[in-house]
């Protein structure tokens, strides 16, 4: 079992920054990879970014791809999403995820472990 936690959101000016947090509690983190998704309203839950459990491999949503960065701290069982140059359309519900094993994945159903989300609000 993986429990997480976001932290971080909150209402910041287009061309602005944030940085997310997710800590994780449970013996397997550093095997996880891990995941960010996003949810805005009436729309479905995106992919964002993910990172593999070394944190070796890196891989993001073409919309954030220049803007974001995911990086993690095993020491920490912690993982991080700057966000850099916000955008309006950034605005939606962060959510924190984790993946069994260490393969690499982008859709929803490939997570296994959620955190309860964090909103981000981007004004224009």
């Amino acid at each position: 079992q993986v429990q997480l936690v976001e932290s971080g959101g909150g209402l910041v000016q287009a061309g602005g920054s944030l940085r997310l947090s997710c800590a994780a509690s449970g013996r397997t983190f550093s095997s996880n990879t891990m995941g960010w998704f996003r949810q805005a309203p009436g729309k479905e839950r995106e992919f964002v970014a993910g990172i593999t459990w070394s944190g070796g491999r890196t891989y993001y949503a073409d919309s954030v791809k220049g803007r974001f960065t995911v990086s993690r701290d095993n020491a920490k069982n912690t993982v991080y999403l700057q966000m850099n140059s916000l955008k309006p359309e950034d605005t939606a519900v962060y959510y924190c995820a984790a993946k069994k094993g260490r393969s690499t994945g982008v859709a929803v159903s490939d997570y296994d472990y959620w955190g309860q989300g964090t909103q981000v609000t981007v004004s224009s």
